[in-house]
Parts: structure tokens; sequence; C-alpha cells
């Protein structure tokens, strides 16, 4: 885990899969309808801030340095994410399908989340091998990160934005 003063990026994003991961295992435990729509939305608003400060700084800092397929994947689990979030986010965890849909989506996160950091030859692996400054892509992350959430708490984030809608 980061300590305050840790900013290399990898431990950043590893941290906040960590958080997820964590709001997931809450949501799973919790019963009444306030309490699971209250952990689906920050577990939508965490996965908002992460794919937003990913898709801005992380992984254009890593094109042409790590395997472009991984990235392209990346992008495309992203929206694939982005989708549910958006319908969790709208929705209401009275409606049939909305325990399934968080289901879905950790599972899609477990599967984003082996590729980037635990399977071999990973993303994090091969951004720390290459020739790109961690230290400041994480500075860079983390101002990002924080001006998002204050928007969250000011008035909330705007639904999460596909990527690769329309080739690119």
């Amino acid at each position: 885990m980061p300590t305050k003063n840790d900013t290399d990026a990898t431990h950043i994003l590893a941290q906040d899969h960590r958080k997820v991961e964590e709001l997931f295992s809450k949501y799973e435990k919790a019963s009444g309808r306030d309490r699971k729509a209250e952990i689906a939305n920050r577990i939508c608003d965490e996965l908002k801030i992460h794919t937003i400060i990913e898709e801005e700084i992380f992984y254009p800092a890593l094109e042409g340095k790590i395997e472009e397929d991984l990235l392209n994947e990346a992008y495309v689990e992203h929206d694939g994410a982005k989708m549910l979030v958006n319908e969790i986010a709208q929705g209401s965890p009275d409606e049939a399908f909305y325990d399934a849909k968080v289901t879905v989506l950790k599972e899609q996160i477990e599967h984003h989340v082996e590729e980037e950091e635990k399977q071999r030859n990973n993303m994090f692996q091969q951004a720390r091998a290459a020739d790109v400054d961690l230290e400041e892509i994480g500075e860079r992350m983390l101002a990002r990160k924080e001006e998002l959430k204050l928007l969250a708490e000011q008035q909330g984030l705007p639904a999460a934005q596909m990527s690769t809608a329309g080739g690119g």
C-alpha cells in the first residue's frame, strides 16, 4: 500500500483496486435497500474516478512503451465496466437485475485487476520496466483524483464516458 508520500502510479492504482474490492465485499454482506444503494454508489464513484485518471494520465503515458494489445484491452474493459457503472448509478436495488449487475461488475473488475497487476508480464510490471516516470505520473494522477473527489462531493460525477465507441 502506498504511504502518504508514495506517488508511484502503480501503487496508487493498486490501492484503488483494494478499496473497490473492499467495497464489493461490503456490498455482498449488506442488507437493506438504502445500505446497498449507498455502497453501490460509492463503488460507481470510485470506479469513475479510477478510470478517468487511468485513461487521462496513466494509459497515455504508457502508449508505445508497453504491449499495445494490453492497453487496447484495458480501454475496452473499462468501457464494459462503465456501461454497468452507469446502469447501477441510475438504478435502484429494487430493480430485478440490480444485484446481478453489481456482481457482474465485480467480476469484470477482478479480471481487469488481474491483467493490470497480477498475471505474468502484467501492465504494472511493464510500466515499471518502461522508460516512464511513475512518480511524476502518480503526482498528476493524485492531483486529478483530488479534483474529481471534490466534484463528486459538491455536485456528483457525470455518467462515465465511453472511450472506444466509434473506433476511438
